[in-house]
């Protein structure tokens, strides 16, 4: 075969330059006329005021940049074979992937309607911003997408999750220079100390500085080259500067690049065994203007370059003569009648340059992870369950440390698939976990101290004082394909109560999207819980992520409180399998007494509450009052107030239920998992009291109760933002959730024993204040709360 000559190549390279170009025309085109128009979408005859949309949505500012990122990765794409998953952080720049999207036919291969033609363009520019259709901002319903850009600040993240372990995978992510500015994308910058080039793949960043925000200038866009290489070299990276503001095509050649630097890495960490030890992976800051190609002027106002271009420039037009025509004149500008053929078909040339098949951006198998999925190889219960036969109560164990030598088998088991990893910030040795670190380090790849402990750089627990990170990671990690869990300190969750927003939001619609597959449960273990952060003091009690998540779908949400080790087991394993959903796990550290054994916990996990017969008196037949509770330290708190009145209130007739799935107390038709009203009518009766004493808000319970027969009748007792540096008995009072405080409500609602109640309320008030003043003389809990045990 005879080789190219130097002339041929310089005219294969041109011509390819001028197939790029015409490809970045084609897409800025379409994007413009999403934004714009309904109908006349190729400008076949005059543009008239009837083919505008009524309301003009989406950002136009970064669309000319998202395409020349996109076009660069696809000359990348079609020269080295590259696997290339994209992460759009502007995501109401959705235009500009809709335009890419529809030119290689990835809109057309999901649904045919939206095909390369005239007709099927129409239709993607009336569905885009209209009622059922797409929305202004990337949704699960753009293929290729696993971050909508919703919310500013998590794309960066997301793209690190989508990367670990997965060597063969460039995740391109662009960072729009408003969301540089955020919290969590300032933490994100810090992945790559936690990205091993052996297993896993490399994230290509690409910050997009086009100068403004809304009205305002963005902080890096004002920052000279010399301050941004100084900054993003301190974070250990490669940065590389591209002014694209007067030659797009110099994208081309700066992804080109970086991509060898990247498997220059990856080969002498995987090849020569040598990797670096501080590997500084390449970025790309895009200089660009905003809104590139808009008109530069209308009306005495500059718009391309400035804050007028950033949502919709000419937003005046079906008012305006001067913008409509500007509008026609810089839609014209882009030639389309050379882009298009008489169909309404993109030229050949236009797409010359883009990938086929499974190759194309939009089809890229991770950006519908569930297909990725395989079921996660979970152990037996069986080996790990704390053993009570001797009757509840009898046997202690930490139920975190329980759930940790299980977790420990699945890192075993997982340990070639690598497709189980553990994000959690720095928590897991508190937190009574650190038992799986027997099977896998702590991610980290970067040199330490010969004191750090435990760290790998191949290692699959991630810790870092980030819960965006954890959070943002863990999204990634699972919307590719793979499983995880997420451990946090109960107060500290409600860092990530926004991400928790968007991705609820995003699974809510996913499961609209036909073909989308389900991938794994998010699944948040909150642990370090408020009863037990006495210690720490009133900044570390805080149960609210649990109203949070009680907010979003019910279809897509679960809140569960095993009250033990075995129960934990039990929840773990069915959420683990499970896919389409977040969970909220709240499971105690500390050694506290066990209840259920293994059988026993898998019927009561499965009725997702139920009546404690061994507790109750008459085996909880036809009681006069009701004891209810969810959490580890309200079932203690329970239980001993049951003991209470047994003692003191010879014959009173109690009920003891425990609910660990608290969304069982909605109605069936508020929440898929509501218990049957005949089931609820059997466990809370229909007119019987019910003292609930809740590991939350008591807000919460009520909430789910609304709807039920007579909610009035339901006193929940829970936290009630009192605490400060006490001890837990002293928490409990202080709160009124007290095993002296529950006896005491309860005896406000038995009915026809007004005296005897009286007076044995009157004493257990007296009691608990005596308890609450000698605790503050020695500092600790008396023995006869701290050694109280259940006594069948």
């Amino acid at each position: 075969m005879e080789r190219e000559t130097h002339t041929e190549r310089e005219t294969h390279t041109e011509r390819d330059t001028h197939d790029t170009q015409a490809y970045r025309r084609a897409a800025d085109y379409v994007a413009a006329a999403l934004i714009f128009l309904r109908d006349n979408v190729l400008l076949r005859e005059p543009l008239l005021r009837e083919h505008l949309k009524p309301r003009l949505l989406g950002h136009w500012g970064s669309c000319p940049g998202i395409t020349m990122v996109y076009a660069a990765l696809n000359t990348l794409i079609k020269e080295r074979g590259t696997d290339v998953l994209l992460v759009t952080g502007p995501g109401h720049g959705a235009p500009a992937n809709h335009a890419n999207l529809w030119l290689e036919g990835t809109h057309e291969h999901h649904d045919p309607a939206l095909a390369r033609t005239e007709r099927g363009l129409t239709e993607l520019a009336r569905r885009y911003c209209a009622p059922d259709g797409f929305p202004s901002h990337l949704s699960p319903a753009v293929p290729g997408t696993i971050h909508e850009g919703g919310e500013l600040g998590y794309a960066l993240s997301t793209a690190f999750g989508a990367a670990f372990d997965a060597p063969g995978r460039l995740v391109a992510c662009i960072v729009g220079d408003g969301e540089a500015e955020t919290g969590p994308t300032a933490g994100a910058w810090h992945s790559t100390k936690f990205l091993d080039p052996v297993t896993g793949g490399a994230v290509l960043p690409v910050l997009h500085l086009n100068g403004y925000k809304i009205s305002s200038p963005t902080l890096f866009a004002t920052m000279t080259d010399d301050e941004l290489t100084a900054l993003f070299r301190g974070y250990g990276w490669d940065p590389r500067i591209v002014d694209a503001t007067t030659d797009p095509d110099r994208v081309v050649d700066a992804v080109r690049d970086a991509h060898t630097a990247i498997t220059c890495i990856q080969r002498r960490a995987r090849d020569d065994g040598d990797p670096p030890e501080r590997p500084a992976w390449p970025m790309l800051v895009l200089r660009s203007l905003k809104g590139q190609g808009a008109p530069y002027e209308v009306g005495g106002r500059r718009i391309e370059g400035t804050f007028h271009a950033h949502q919709v420039p000419l937003a005046g037009v079906h008012e305006d003569d001067e913008q409509f025509k500007a509008l026609e004149a810089w839609l014209r500008s882009y030639r389309p009648d050379e882009l298009f053929d008489e169909d309404g078909r993109p030229r050949p040339h236009v797409l010359a340059g883009c990938p086929e098949g499974e190759r194309r951006i939009g089809m890229n198998a991770a950006g519908d992870g569930g297909r990725l999925r395989r079921p996660l190889d979970l152990p037996p219960l069986e080996p790990y369950a704390v053993d009570v036969g001797a009757g509840p109560g009898t046997a202690s164990a930490s139920p975190n440390r329980v759930l940790a030598a299980w977790l420990t088998e699945i890192m075993h088991r997982t340990e070639s698939s690598r497709d189980f990893r553990i994000m959690s910030p720095d928590e897991l040795a508190s937190n009574k976990l650190d038992s799986v670190l027997g099977a896998t380090g702590r991610a980290y790849t970067w040199p330490v101290d010969e004191y750090a402990e435990d760290l790998a750089r191949d290692g699959r627990v991630m810790e870092v004082l980030s819960e965006h990170n954890c959070q943002g990671w863990l999204q990634g990690w699972l919307q590719t394909g793979r499983h995880g869990l997420f451990p946090t300190y109960e107060a500290f969750a409600s860092v990530v109560d926004s991400m928790l927003n968007q991705y609820a939001k995003w699974l809510k619609m996913s499961d609209e999207v036909p073909w989308r597959t389900p991938v794994s449960n998010l699944t948040y273990l909150l642990t370090s819980e408020g009863w037990r952060q006495e210690h720490n003091g009133y900044s570390h009690q805080g149960p609210g992520f649990i109203n949070n998540l009680l907010t979003k779908k019910s279809t897509v949400t679960g809140v569960y409180l095993p009250p033990d080790a075995n129960t934990l087991l039990v929840t773990m394993e069915r959420l683990l399998a499970d896919t389409g959903r977040i969970n909220l796990v709240v499971a105690g550290k500390h050694t506290a007494a066990q209840w259920l054994g293994l059988e026993d916990a898998r019927r009561h996990c499965e009725a997702g509450a139920s009546t404690w017969c061994w507790a109750s008196t008459n085996d909880g037949e036809d009681p006069e009052l009701i004891l209810a509770c969810a959490g580890g330290i309200p079932t203690v708190e329970t239980l001993a107030a049951a003991d209470l009145l047994r003692r003191d209130l010879p014959g009173v007739r109690l009920r003891v239920v425990n609910v660990v799935d608290l969304c069982v107390l909605a109605p069936p038709g508020r929440h898929p998992h509501g218990m049957a009203d005949a089931d609820f009518r059997d466990l809370f009766g229909t007119d019987t009291h019910v003292v609930f004493d809740f590991h939350g808000y008591p807000a919460a319970v009520h909430q789910l109760l609304h709807g039920r027969p007579h909610p009035d009748r339901f006193h929940v007792r829970g936290y009630v933002e009192e605490g400060t540096t006490t001890t837990p008995y002293d928490l409990l009072a202080s709160n009124g959730v007290s095993r002296h405080d529950l006896a005491i409500t309860a005896l406000g609602h038995l009915r026809g024993r007004p005296a005897a109640t009286g007076d044995l309320a009157a004493s257990y008030a007296r009691h608990r204040d005596r308890l609450r003043a000698e605790l503050r003389r020695t500092g600790v809990d008396p023995a006869e709360i701290t050694g109280w045990r259940w006594q069948p």
